[in-house]
């Protein structure tokens, strides 16, 4: 007899949503009630209207499913930490000062060959999916959306890093012209991330470019950003400009600022409390839910392995 185990990000099947249903809002996105919501999506959705909005929505990735239902567009959209726009969460009319065309990607440091791509080469090269994925913030908040994009394992194919790539570190755009955020003087400018090679070739690190069927939105981090689902969501860079191979440890941008609260590795834990605060649960956007946290936010039987014989590295924040 076969039985299968499901994982811990799984749902049954009778809770899953109905494929007509998910179909049928598919179809609004990309209608009038997706044109209703533009004051939702920023320039990048804007643009690609007239753009790249054939390539979605993506075709979903069938192996990627939630254990709650999709957090609706109203609340994610407008509820964001895009710090170059501002510290507070209502960045979405700030952010809008984002140009994202044209915008190019830079690939160096133990590579092959260093190289620049538009992103909508890049998109066009390597090919869109969607995902279903959880995302929980550092803060404790989190929400679960459909992400569009690709594997970061196909980028790091692309870049062909050396043997002694370890790490790799990612660096969003520097223009405090544009981002008013940039020009405080305390921050260090600009974000900065970084995971090792091992974790980028995890499948579910994700390079994202669009959501809700559509192109990323500004406040998102258009055109392109990290999603890394295990991690808490400060490790998930925003509107990337280079990525670089390393052979050291980068040190990140929260780090730098708080070693103690925001370590590198940053991988959630519910047993593990941030300094002023618990970890334990976490508060559902958009409801009035308070759900307990999982390890690994709930995909831990995908990445632990990543982690073993680093027992003395703090893995968590």
């Amino acid at each position: 007899m076969l039985i299968k185990r499901r994982r811990g990000w799984e749902i049954p099947d009778h809770l899953a949503t109905p494929e007509a249903v998910f179909l049928d809002r598919r179809t609004l996105i990309g209608g009038a009630a997706g044109l209703a919501a533009s004051s939702l999506l920023g320039g990048r959705a804007a643009w690609a209207a007239a753009g790249d909005q054939a390539l979605y929505p993506a075709p979903q990735n069938p192996a990627y499913t939630l254990d709650r239902p999709l957090t609706p567009e109203r609340f994610s959209a407008d509820y964001n930490n895009f710090y170059e726009f501002g510290t507070s969460k209502t960045v979405l009319p700030a952010a809008n000062a984002l140009k994202t065309q044209p915008w190019t990607l830079k690939i160096d440091g133990l590579v092959e060959k260093p190289f620049e791509i538009g992103v909508d080469d890049l998109i066009r090269k390597v090919g869109l999916e969607e995902r279903l994925y959880r995302h929980r913030c550092v803060e404790a908040w989190s929400m679960a959306v459909p992400w569009t994009g690709f594997p970061l394992a196909k980028l790091v194919a692309l870049a062909k890093p050396t043997s002694g790539a370890k790490y790799i570190r990612f660096e969003t755009f520097l223009d405090k012209a544009m981002a008013p955020g940039q020009r405080a003087f305390f921050y260090p400018w600009p974000y900065t991330e970084g995971l090792t090679v091992a974790e980028a070739g995890n499948d579910l690190a994700f390079m994202v470019t669009g959501i809700y069927g559509k192109p990323l939105p500004n406040q998102f981090g258009a055109p392109i950003r990290l999603a890394v689902p295990w991690k808490y969501g400060f490790k998930s860079a925003k509107s990337l400009v280079k990525i670089s191979f390393t052979a050291d440890r980068p040190k990140t941008f929260w780090e730098g600022l708080q070693a103690s609260e925001y370590g590198f590795w940053a991988n959630v834990n519910p047993a593990v409390p941030h300094p002023r605060w618990s970890q334990a649960t976490e508060r559902v956007l958009g409801t009035d839910q308070r759900v307990p946290t999982l390890i690994y936010n709930g995909y831990g039987e995908q990445v632990a392995g990543l982690y073993k014989g680093l027992e003395g590295e703090r893995l968590f924040v």
